[in-house]
């Protein structure tokens, strides 16, 4: 390990640390002053405030919680095409690379506006060869091989093709993506604005495998909800690494992917909106991928994406509260922090206390608001979407004191992530999720 790499290690660690400790000490302080439930209730008010009219989504002209006005009809004369690389970096995904490549060229587009880059990142399993095979029948693919042990993770293997790139939109997908062969015409009135970045709906293609994998899917559309009532409050949209379109002059002004970051699409959505290009979220056509189909996977899955969510505040934070974005962004940034990592912490120390001290917890208005707000998404989560998109199940009795209980994984997720990162004496590593192909494609 370089001295930089130790020196970056050693910050992520001390403000980690510090973050962890601030937070469980406003959760024990209440006690320890016997102030009561006051200060939580005042808080869980102000937060509650904010968060609230984004369960519901966009309201403007009648539409539905989820709809996409700007791309329910189409145009109403022919637009010209925007020129679109679509990138994805593949490692040891042989369960997955050849479905995956077909169905990029079924997609229906202009031949001369649509170039597929596939970057195998220093594959052992077999997907280079795959690939090799493809390329040699295929004129638009193009393949670009990183060697093993190359460094900056999925952020590298993009970076390496980025150079190539000439297409107005970057394009990025995972190795396990669906999408619908219509895709890019669906889009094609939003791909004529480059002022923005997109993101299309996450939807789970194995859904039915287990109960796990269910309640995947109402994540994923309860995440759906909340972004398009963020942004059509004035607030932030991010972007979720699968199925993501970055106008290239935007994504190079801004540097690129960041190599040093676990979650490059995270860490990314800040960066944009920083020079001032924000992200809006496409509810149909979604983007379809494998779930995790076991505990241990989830759990890993999930720590890597609540270090990657952590970091990039503790990276740009600074810039988010000095910058000059709109009052509304920036409230909209601080308050779901709050709400998503300050808020575990802040109940685990409560907790933590009442029982040294044999008291009642005094957090519990925090907790009984995110409770109240997470229900009334998961109810707004609409169970018919369009034909291109995937189902959901309507939620409602037992699946939503299922989806309930699921989604507390979060708040034991979240503090763990942070106290491990505060305390970790190791170089973090990149836990890949692994691509098994049983998912029925669309």
């Amino acid at each position: 390990m370089d001295a930089t790499t130790c020196r970056k290690e050693s910050y992520y660690r001390g403000k980690s640390a510090l973050f962890a400790v601030t937070c469980l000490l406003l959760g024990a302080l209440p006690h320890w002053f016997h102030g009561g439930p006051w200060p939580a209730m005042v808080v869980a008010l102000l937060v509650g405030r904010h968060i609230f009219p984004t369960a519901g989504g966009p309201t403007a002209g009648g539409k539905s919680p989820t709809g996409d006005p700007e791309i329910s009809a189409p145009p109403a004369a022919p637009v010209e095409q925007p020129t679109v690389d679509l990138v994805v970096a593949a490692k040891n995904e042989a369960a997955v690379i050849e479905p995956l490549v077909q169905s990029l060229l079924s997609l229906r587009y202009g031949q001369d506006h649509l170039q597929l880059w596939i970057v195998d990142d220093g594959s052992v399993d077999g997907t280079a060869e795959i690939l090799d095979g493809l390329q040699e029948h295929n004129s638009r693919l193009h393949v670009v091989h990183r060697p093993p042990g190359a460094g900056g993770w999925k952020s590298g293997a993009l970076n390496a093709v980025l150079p190539q790139l000439q297409g107005e939109w970057v394009m990025v997908l995972d190795a396990d993506a669906q999408v619908d062969p219509h895709l890019l015409e669906h889009l094609q009135p939003l791909l004529q604005d480059r002022s923005r970045a997109l993101q299309l709906r996450k939807a789970v293609s194995n859904s039915n495998q287990n109960l796990l994998t269910q309640l995947q899917a109402i994540e994923m559309a309860f995440d759906g909800v909340i972004q398009k009532g963020r942004i059509a409050h004035q607030g932030s949209g991010e972007l979720r690494g699968n199925g993501q379109f970055i106008p290239r002059e935007a994504l190079l002004s801004c540097g690129g992917f960041n190599e040093e970051t676990v979650t490059d699409d995270l860490d990314l959505s800040v960066r944009l909106q920083l020079q001032g290009t924000p992200i809006d979220v496409v509810w149909n056509p979604p983007v379809g991928e494998e779930a995790v189909s076991s505990l241990g996977a989830l759990w890993r899955q999930r720590q890597r994406w609540a270090e990657g969510g952590l970091q990039r505040f503790l990276d740009h934070g600074p810039a988010l509260v000095s910058s000059h974005l709109p009052q509304p962004l920036k409230r909209d940034v601080l308050v779901f922090f709050l709400l998503q990592y300050v808020q575990p912490l802040v109940v685990m120390g409560d907790a933590v206390t009442a029982v040294a001290m044999r008291s009642f917890p005094l957090s519990w208005p925090l907790t009984a608001m995110t409770l109240l707000f997470t229900t009334t998404v998961l109810c707004r989560c609409p169970s018919t979407p369009s034909p291109a998109g995937h189902p959901v199940a309507r939620i409602r009795g037992l699946t939503l004191l299922m989806a309930l209980i699921y989604l507390f994984h979060w708040s034991l997720v979240i503090p763990f992530a942070t106290l491990r990162m505060g305390l970790q004496l190791s170089h973090r590593t990149w836990d890949k999720t692994l691509h098994k192909g049983l998912a029925t494609r669309v």
